[in-house]
């Protein structure tokens, strides 16, 4: 299961999705720090349906190791776009 959240602000949307189990929680590697609030990443629960929700963004910003891998499995993200801190897979994906 997914934890999603879309923000609206001046005309644009973001889709902000983390897997559920690490909603709340905090990462931190080498002074970066990964904070998966909830108040950002939790609004809705989905399962893999939440793909669907991506060509309606302009920006979407992805943390854990299901939803990433989605959107890598989508061609929405390459791994090369893909950063990890402590193994937890992080991605912001602008759409032009």
């Amino acid at each position: 299961m997914f934890s999603c959240k879309i923000h609206k602000s001046g005309g644009k949307v973001l889709l902000a999705a983390c897997d559920s189990e690490i909603a709340g929680k905090t990462f931190e590697e080498g002074g970066i720090i990964l904070d998966i609030k909830k108040n950002f990443y939790c609004g809705k629960k989905m399962g893999d349906e939440i793909i669907k929700l991506f060509p309606e963004a302009d920006i979407i910003n992805i943390a854990g190791k299901k939803i990433v891998g989605l959107a890598i499995k989508g061609g929405w993200v390459s791994e090369n776009g893909v950063r990890k801190i402590k193994n937890i897979p992080h991605a912001q994906i602008f759409i032009l």
